[in-house]
């Protein structure tokens, strides 16, 4: 079972997230993924949502963002960014791994950044393979690991398979 990392660290990422976003927009980053009207999308280890915006955007109003992470003040930050642009097609889950989301019910999974510090990351494929939807997409980046590393951890399970290789993102199909 993974653990949140402590408050004052959580605030210090943060803001450098914070930092980044202001620099570099999120929105590119997702248009790479394919994000479209309509589209179910689960924010794995959301953080302090600086992809929210841009993914409730993408997605529309028929459309569904799941903001999910182990960190409280991660869903705090997150349900503050929702009620001040008034985002009403976000939804926060507060978890350390299952989503309780329905088997099937998302088209896009967002894992950027937290795969190198999952305690148990073949615990975590297998629950995101659960609530993807056949050819759902899990859309890959972690700056913590080579390339080689993310093809290898992503396809050894066979859940998933590599689709595509963007400039910030690595696009894995659902298999099965």
């Amino acid at each position: 079972m993974d653990k949140p990392m402590s408050n004052a660290h959580f605030k210090f990422m943060s803001f450098g997230y914070t930092v980044r976003d202001f620099f570099l927009s999120r929105k590119n980053i997702l248009q790479e993924v394919g994000i479209e009207p309509g589209f179910h999308v689960l924010d794995y280890g959301c953080g302090p949502g600086g992809y929210v915006i841009a993914a409730a955007a993408l997605a529309g109003t028929s459309g569904r963002i799941y903001a999910l992470d182990i960190h409280p003040v991660a869903i705090q930050r997150v349900q503050h960014i929702i009620a001040k642009r008034q985002l009403k097609n976000v939804e926060t889950i507060l978890s350390d791994r299952k989503t309780g989301l329905p088997a099937k019910s998302v088209d896009i999974v967002l894992l950027f950044d937290i795969f190198h510090s999952l305690s148990d990351p073949d615990g975590v494929l297998k629950e995101l393979h659960r609530v993807l939807r056949p050819k759902g997409i899990l859309a890959f980046n972690d700056h913590h690991m080579k390339e080689a590393d993310i093809v290898s951890r992503m396809t050894t399970g066979k859940l998933f398979r590599l689709s595509r290789k963007g400039k910030k993102t690595y696009s894995f199909l659902k298999e099965g």
